[in-house]
C-alpha cells in the first residue's frame, strides 16, 4: 500500500515537473512577436545601413548632373561663338571674293580701253595723234565711261555712276566698252541693294552678250544677288549654271567654292 502511494506521488511530481516545461498558447504567441519584432529591426537597420551607403552616391550623381549641367551650358556658349566667328569669316570671304571680282573686271576694262584706244589710234593720221595728256578727250565715250566707273568704284556714288553708265550704254551702244557699262549698272544696283533690279540687268547682260567675258562674271553676281535675297534655292541653281555654262572661266570656280560654303 505504501508502495502504491509512493508510485502516486512520484507520478504526480512528474505531471507538475511536466507541466512547468510545456509551453503555453500565450508563451508561443510572445516568442513570435518577439522574433517578428526582432526581424522588423533587423530590417530597419539593413534599410538604414543601405541609406546611409546611398545618400554619398546621391550627393555624387547630384554634383555630377550639375557639373554636366555647367559643362553644357559651356558648350551652349561655345557653340555661339563659332556661329558668330564662322559668320565674320564668311563675311571676310565675301569681301576678298567681291574685291578679287572688281580686280578682274577693271583689268578687263582697262584691255577694252587699250584695245579701243589702239583703233582709234590706227585710223588717225600722225598730226591728228592728240597731245601727250589728252589722249582721252573729256567729251569722248572712254571719259564718259571713266567718270561712271570712277564713281562706282572709287567714290561709292552708285546712283550718280549709274546714270553715268546708263548714258554711255544709250549714246555709245556699238562702243566694245558698252557690255562693260551695262554691267557696271548691275553692280551700282548692287551696291545699292535693289537686287532685284541687279538680277534683272545681269540678265540683260548674259542674253545679249552670252560669249562676252563680262558674261559669266554677270552670271555670278546675279547668283551672289539671288542670296542677298534669301533665295538660296535660286542662288544654287545660278551657281551651278555658271559651272556648266562657263566651265573654264575662273568665276566657274568661284561658284564651286560658294557652293561648297552654302
Amino acid at each position: 500500500m505504501v508502495k502504491g502511494w509512493k508510485v502516486i506521488v512520484l507520478m504526480g511530481l512528474l505531471a507538475v515537473m511536466t507541466a512547468g516545461c510545456i509551453p503555453t498558447q500565450r508563451d508561443l504567441r510572445m516568442e513570435r512577436d518577439l522574433e517578428e519584432m526582432k526581424r522588423r529591426l533587423a530590417s530597419f537597420e539593413r534599410n538604414a545601413a543601405l541609406q546611409r551607403q546611398a545618400a554619398p552616391g546621391e550627393r555624387r550623381l547630384d554634383e555630377v548632373g550639375r557639373q554636366v549641367a555647367d559643362l553644357q551650358a559651356a558648350v551652349d556658349t561655345l557653340r555661339v561663338d563659332v556661329q558668330a566667328v564662322s559668320g565674320r569669316l564668311e563675311d571676310l570671304n565675301r569681301q576678298r571674293e567681291e574685291t578679287r571680282q572688281e580686280m578682274a573686271l577693271i583689268r578687263d576694262d582697262l584691255s577694252l580701253k587699250v584695245s579701243s584706244l589702239e583703233d582709234r589710234m590706227a585710223g588717225l593720221t600722225a598730226g591728228a595723234i592728240p597731245a601727250a595728256g589728252n589722249a582721252v578727250p573729256a567729251s569722248s565715250p572712254e571719259a564718259l565711261y571713266e567718270e561712271g566707273l570712277a564713281l562706282i568704284r572709287q567714290q561709292g556714288n552708285f546712283v550718280e555712276g549709274r546714270k553715268k553708265m546708263s548714258d554711255f550704254v544709250q549714246d555709245h551702244a556699238a562702243h566694245p566698252l558698252a557690255v562693260n557699262a551695262m554691267y557696271w549698272i548691275g553692280e551700282a544696283y548692287y551696291g545699292e541693294k535693289k537686287f532685284e533690279n541687279a538680277i534683272l540687268q545681269f540678265q540683260d547682260v548674259i542674253q545679249k552678250y552670252p560669249d562676252n567675258p563680262k558674261a559669266p562674271a554677270a552670271m555670278l553676281k546675279q547668283g551672289l544677288a539671288f542670296h542677298a535675297l534669301g533665295d538660296v534655292k535660286n542662288a544654287k541653281v545660278i551657281m551651278q549654271k555658271v559651272m556648266e555654262t562657263y566651265p573654264k572661266s575662273a568665276e566657274a570656280e568661284k561658284a564651286r567654292e560658294r557652293l561648297a560654303t552654302w
